[in-house]
């Protein structure tokens, strides 16, 4: 069972239990973290609360991706990039203590995320039917440096993957992911100038906020591109985190609408990423198979803080039934699979 969340309501009452565990095809409830309740020593909750804006960028050419993150007990700004046709993958990162100087907004409807320190500015802006994310970090990649100015648009018919879901007795996870955003600007990395159109460039957003468990692991699998005839195609597919039994945030996303399926398998060797991955549902509407090109390994180890992440690139090939029965062929789409664990 999958429960569908069509009224506007708090993500939390005051005792800090969620309101209503769900899914939604817009964000609904406001993220009223301030009546979180999982310590007895309340000042204490702050460095336990997690909270992220994390944009990628699917181009002809790259993938390119930007975050501001405040983890409680430390910030974290981070900035990659991956050329799909030579494979060179370059990523910085930011660690903040405290998440000093962060700044991310209530809801992911409005606001400004901001970041400008160690010689880097990422702010990424929400107005109207517009995100503005530009990034500034004249540093990165010894000097090469990175520029990057991009509007998506976002009207309000667009609909976005987004889930309530408890994790444990006490924490939980509120998540927004929007994609297929089309996408208009530039990337300038070094001497390489990218011009940004809305007919061949697309966006997404991972904007997620809640109270993890300590030790964490997650799949998480994403793409955003075009079919032959046109029409913006996406994929939001995870598992492995928390208490799905009242909304998966399994979907495909076919312009701007949401078709949401059930659980979600992900069958993949961990001793070798490289293998092809696959993707079946319980209801018999997704049938993918997965090839990885490339595997972005980034880790972190500070003794009882760790995480390590496999993000592969590859292409998607098979089938996705939509909501109405029409069968969507994919064939090459570019997206990303991937394993996360954390100590966190």
């Amino acid at each position: 069972m999958q429960t569908e969340i069509t009224q506007p309501g708090k993500l939390l009452d005051p005792h800090g239990k969620l309101t209503q565990p769900g899914w939604m095809r817009q964000p609904l409830q406001d993220c009223n973290l301030e009546d979180a309740r999982f310590y007895a020593l309340r000042p204490l909750q702050r460095f336990r609360i997690k909270r992220w804006d994390y944009y990628a960028f699917f181009t002809p050419r790259r993938f390119f991706s930007a975050t501001i993150a405040d983890l409680g007990y430390a910030g974290n700004i981070f900035v990659y990039t991956l050329d799909f046709s030579s494979g060179d993958l370059h990523e910085e990162g930011l660690v903040i203590p405290l998440g000093s100087g962060i700044a991310l907004p209530r809801n992911s409807t409005q606001g400004a995320s901001t970041f400008e320190g160690q010689g880097a500015r990422l702010s990424f802006q929400v107005a109207d039917e517009t995100r503005k994310v530009s990034v500034n970090w004249p540093g990165f990649h010894d000097g090469r440096g990175i520029q990057a100015e991009i509007s998506l648009r976002c009207p309000p018919e667009h609909e976005s993957m987004t889930i309530v879901i408890p994790i444990e007795q006490k924490r939980f996870y509120y998540n927004r992911k929007i994609n297929c955003l089309p996408a208009e600007g530039y990337i300038q990395y070094g001497d390489e100038r990218e011009e940004l159109h809305p007919h061949e460039s697309l966006g997404s957003l991972d904007w997620g906020r809640g109270v993890w468990a300590y030790r964490s692991f997650w799949n998480w699998a994403s793409a955003s591109g075009f079919l032959p005839d046109g029409r913006r195609v996406g994929l939001n597919l995870g598992m492995g985190f928390g208490d799905t039994s009242a909304a998966t945030e399994n979907c495909l996303i076919l312009d701007g609408r949401i078709h949401k399926l059930g659980q979600v398998r992900f069958d993949y060797t961990s001793s070798d990423y490289m293998k092809p991955w696959k993707f079946s549902d319980d209801e018999g509407r997704l049938d993918l198979t997965f090839t990885p090109f490339k595997d972005r390994l980034a880790t972190t180890n500070l003794g009882v803080i760790f995480s390590e992440v496999h993000q592969m690139f590859g292409r998607y090939a098979g089938r996705v039934v939509a909501d109405d029965g029409e069968t969507i062929q994919l064939a090459g789409l570019i997206g990303f699979a991937e394993e996360h664990q954390a100590r966190w």
